[in-house]
Formats: C-alpha cells, structure tokens, sequence
C-alpha cells in the first residue's frame, strides 16, 4: 500500500458540535471532496465549522456507483473523505462497499477515531463492559427480531443494539421477554435531550418519550453462582413428554424460569 492515505474516513459529531475531534476538521479541511450520507446535513455541518468543499453523496443506495467515483477522484490524484450523517462511517452506517474496494485495490485509507453512540450508553448503564457485542439494529420483522434476538441467548456478555423510534417499544417489549433485566435505554446521546431509562418491567416502557434515536444495552453476563440444574432437569422431562421446543420454552417460563435461561436449555437438549 501507499504511505500516504487519500481516502478519510472522518466521524463527525452525534449531536453536539463540540465533540468533532480537531484532527477530523483539519482532514475535512485539507481534504479535494466529502462524500457524505446526508448532503444536506453535511453542508449545514461544513458551514458551522467554515469548512468549504465539495459535496457528493454516498448512501446505502449509490454505495456501489459512489464506490467507483470515489476510485476514479483517488486514481486522479484526490483525497477524499467519507462521513455519514452523524457518527462514524460503517458503524451501522454506509461505507464497509467501499472499504472493501479500497483494500481490493490497495489503495491506503484511514479510519480517524471520533464519535460513535453505543460507547457513551455501554458506560451510562452502569454494566461491566471489559468486553461486550455490538449488533447495531435488529430485523424490522417482529418474528425475525425476536428469532434473532434469541439466537443471542447463549452470549455471555453486554449487548450493544441501535434502534429507531418507532420500533423502540417493540425491540424493548422483545428483549424484556427473553432476557434478565434491567434492561438500559439510552435515547439521544450527546444531544440537549439525551436521557437513559432503566427498563424492568413493560410499564417502565411507558415512561419513555419516543423521539430521537436510541441505544439499547443489555447485560447478559452469567453470574458464577448461577445455576441451571433445575431448569435442565424440568426441560428434560418436557422433552422426553414429547413436548415441542417453543411449548417446552412457554411451561418454562411459566414456572418462573427466565426466558434466555430457559430457550438456551432447550436447545442444548434438542442439540445434542
């Protein structure tokens, strides 16, 4: 690869302006042309910060074609920048096309630290995040989302998920079924409303203002006192009783077994 990059992946701020990093203006500024999701919002952000460049854009649905004229402006000697509409390129958002050509064509790129949500709600919840996973946004499908989110049962550790306002309650409704709670909401980070929520029960949920964009983190850590004998032993008689897995789950659940304690039984069961 070539020393010096000539295309910036540059994150810009989530909400407040005043946490764009200096390196990230100064790239901006030395920069030929941004590529950006949202035009309009990266001109408003470029002429808060007296920055003044062309604009093209690069979304989810011109990656392939913006892809090859970001290929053509380096070929011809330009560098480039790439920014979404808040936070960091690919995380979540558009730009993993791109960086896949890129390194097809070893062409040298760079990928400058700044401002992402899920890191500020990981600490706000308060959980142990020395490790932890990031899915960013679940399946619009109720059905798909909740067959997901199950799939992540056996996780033992903190979960990072993004979610969009009108689909918080379902996503919030979901997880408190199959996980332990609290579950933590963070809605609007690094803005004037930024708020976080401590979710136990499904009234908690009424207690959210729906607006804004949100992080939800759940701690799903096994306890080393935890322990699933009981529930093994029950579930192996509701199998060998000729039970189906989802029936076994739902009798589970209603002698008190967690939902994620009592689907991971029953698929260690049926899988082995």
């Amino acid at each position: 690869m070539n020393n010096k990059p000539q295309v910036s992946f540059v994150p810009t701020p989530i909400g407040n302006l005043g946490d764009i990093t200096r390196r990230s203006v100064e790239t901006m500024e030395q920069c030929d042309v941004i590529f950006a999701e949202d035009t309009r919002t990266a001109r408003s952000l470029l002429s808060a910060l007296n920055i003044k460049k062309p604009v093209e854009s690069y979304h989810k649905d011109n990656e392939v074609s913006a892809s090859s004229r970001i290929l053509n402006a380096v070929h011809e000697g330009k560098s480039v920048c790439i920014i979404s509409e808040a936070g960091t390129p690919c995380i979540s958002d558009p730009g993993n096309t791109l960086t896949s050509v890129l390194t097809k064509e070893n062409i040298t790129f760079e990928a400058l630290p700044g401002a992402t949500a899920f890191i500020p709600a990981l600490l706000m919840s308060g959980f142990p995040v020395e490790n932890f996973y990031f899915h960013g946004f679940l399946p619009h499908k109720k059905s798909e989302k909740t067959r997901i989110a199950e799939s992540l049962t056996g996780m033992n550790t903190v979960m990072a998920f993004y979610e969009s306002p009108h689909r918080v309650r379902e996503t919030l409704e979901i997880m408190l079924e199959i996980f332990p709670a609290p579950i933590f909401c963070a809605r609007e980070i690094s803005k004037i409303y930024e708020s976080g929520y401590f979710i136990v029960t499904a009234s908690d949920i009424e207690e959210i203002t729906f607006k804004g964009e949100f992080v939800i983190i759940i701690n799903n850590r096994h306890t080393a006192n935890e322990t699933l004998s009981g529930c093994s032993d029950t579930a192996k008689k509701l199998i060998k009783a000729g039970y189906e897995g989802k029936e076994a789950v739902n009798i589970l659940k209603a002698l008190g077994y967690k939902r994620n304690e009592a689907y991971s039984t029953i698929q260690d069961i049926i899988n082995s």
